[in-house]
């Protein structure tokens, strides 16, 4: 028996084969769209996965205004930041996200599910967000990918 197939391949920044995947946001499910897309930034659905290697691919994502938030989200979700001075906590909704800049609502949704570390920082540098339909990135020649064909 040959022994070298027992060997376990790691894949390393050189090695790993990425591609650019354009995914359209339009009439998506907001949560659902943010976990398959991390699951693609995170490289999960490779069968040459490292957990500690930046192995996923590139994503872009069009149409960012027509996400939807189900239920009552778009006014009753509320995130959270602070401003570092004493009583210096702010409320937004995703509402007036959408009115700012449509695109920070999938930023913040995408990266909440990816690591907490110097990984998950290099990762979120490979999504790429915008609003309309059009995108500066087809020089790439991007994928168009499917949500339901994710595995």
């Amino acid at each position: 028996m040959d022994s070298k197939s027992y060997k376990t391949l790691y894949v390393n920044e050189k090695t790993a084969q990425k591609e650019w995947i354009l995914i359209d946001a339009n009439g998506e499910v907001l949560g659902r769209l943010a976990s398959q897309v991390a699951k693609i930034l995170r490289g999960k659905n490779k069968p040459s996965f490292t957990p500690n290697v930046d192995c996923g691919d590139n994503v872009i994502i069009i149409n960012a205004e027509k996400v939807r938030l189900t239920g009552n989200k778009l006014t009753a979700k509320t995130y959270v930041r602070h401003t570092g001075y004493p009583g210096g906590q702010r409320f937004t909704t995703p509402a007036e996200y959408f009115a700012k800049s449509p695109k920070t609502v999938i930023e913040k949704a995408v990266r909440g599910m990816l690591p907490k570390n110097r990984l998950g920082e290099a990762l979120i540098k490979n999504l790429k967000v915008y609003a309309g339909a059009e995108h500066p990135h087809e020089a790439q020649t991007p994928k168009v990918v499917k949500l339901n064909e994710i595995k």
